[in-house]
């Protein structure tokens, strides 16, 4: 057998077929038998079997052995047996019985129910970074309605521009603007007013409420009730006006359409925004011919304009970069050294020493 031994039922002098082993081959038996005995009685036969499980051990935990490792692991014959086995149907089916099994739900219901889970999904949702990203969004949304209506509006000031020119036969314009035409001004005055309405109708609702709660019938609306809520429009009009002029240089509504004066600073002059005020209301009294000054004067200045002597301009748009773009991505994370990053994705590996300049975004 494997062991030197005899075969059951046979003489240590007989071979398997039961003929007698020549004489070498019994003394060498004999003599294997021997240092075997030998070896028990004295402990060699451990110390061998010690030697030889520290010489593998030394041989697996070698670097030849490690980079031959890595040089199989890399070597096709890996690559060619993990998509076999994901191609394998029944790799397939084992994986799709696992993930219907009854187990991995209640792992995901006791995921999901754990403190852990909903403690994160608070953190994210208070996250600094997800809220300037949804405001940066809602921004960017609103900026991308205005763009694009701003960009068919001055298209519509250059056409319509000529088209008026041609009826009162003036010469077409020989070169492009930077000056806001009649469609976009028009359209941010609209808009302007909508607002002014709003705001009136709701202060409109207060007052009717407070009158109603102290006369008990305010169903009935006298001529002077009525004078006094037209006077109140025109003066919050004007003063939503002049206000925002003399702010910031722009209403609303032309921010909306991308048009602001051009006036250096911040804003205009309260004096020059209460002269393009009037300016305003002596051009719209002729039935509006103080505004053809848009498409006649080569700066499309109408008489308010001229009267406060300020130019209306198309602003340059600019797209605001999303807040995740000023992310400094070579600053270290908390525990890492200076000058090092971790890989995506290896969480707990060795740390990689970056060379040369900062990563991008």
């Amino acid at each position: 057998m494997g062991d030197g031994s005899a075969p059951r039922g046979a003489s240590p002098g007989e071979g398997p077929n039961g003929r007698p082993l020549p004489l070498s081959v019994r003394l060498l038996g004999a003599g294997v038998r021997g240092a075997r005995s030998v070896g028990r009685a004295t402990g060699v036969d451990r110390a061998v079997q010690s030697a030889a499980e520290e010489a593998m051990v030394a041989a697996v935990e070698s670097d030849a052995v490690e980079r031959a490792l890595v040089r199989v692991l890399r070597g096709p014959l890996v690559e060619e047996a993990v998509h076999g086995a994901l191609e394998s149907e029944a790799v397939k089916r084992a994986m799709i019985e696992a993930l219907d099994s009854e187990m991995v739900d209640e792992v995901w219901r006791r995921l999901l129910a754990s403190e852990e889970a909903q403690r994160l999904v608070e953190r994210i949702a208070e996250a600094p970074e997800l809220r300037a990203a949804i405001s940066a969004q809602s921004v960017g949304f609103v900026e991308d309605v205005g763009h694009t209506i701003g960009n068919a509006s001055r298209r519509l000031d250059d056409i319509l521009e000529r088209i008026v020119r041609r009826v009162f036969f003036r010469p077409p314009r020989s070169a492009p603007t930077a000056r806001a035409g009649a469609v976009t001004r028009a359209l941010a005055f609209a808009l302007d007013m909508l607002i002014v309405n709003l705001a009136f109708s709701g202060l409109a609702a207060i007052a009717a409420l407070i009158g109603s709660f102290f006369s008990g019938d305010g169903s009935n609306v006298s001529g002077l009730a009525l004078a006094l809520g037209g006077g109140a429009w025109f003066l919050l009009a004007a003063f939503y006006l002049i206000a925002f002029w003399s702010l910031t240089a722009q209403t609303p509504g032309m921010r909306f359409f991308g048009i602001r004066l051009g006036v250096e600073g911040r804003g205009l002059p309260l004096r020059r925004s209460l002269k393009r005020l009037v300016g305003l209301g002596l051009a719209a009294l002729p039935l509006g011919l103080g505004f053809l000054g848009v498409f006649f004067d080569e700066r499309r200045r109408g008489w308010q304009d001229r009267l406060a002597g300020v130019d209306v301009l198309y602003e340059v748009r600019e797209r605001a970069p999303v807040p995740w773009s000023r992310l400094n991505l070579s600053e270290p994370l908390v525990g890492e050294e200076p000058g090092t990053t971790k890989a995506p994705g290896a969480q707990g590996l060795r740390p990689q020493r970056v060379s040369g300049s900062p990563l991008r975004g």
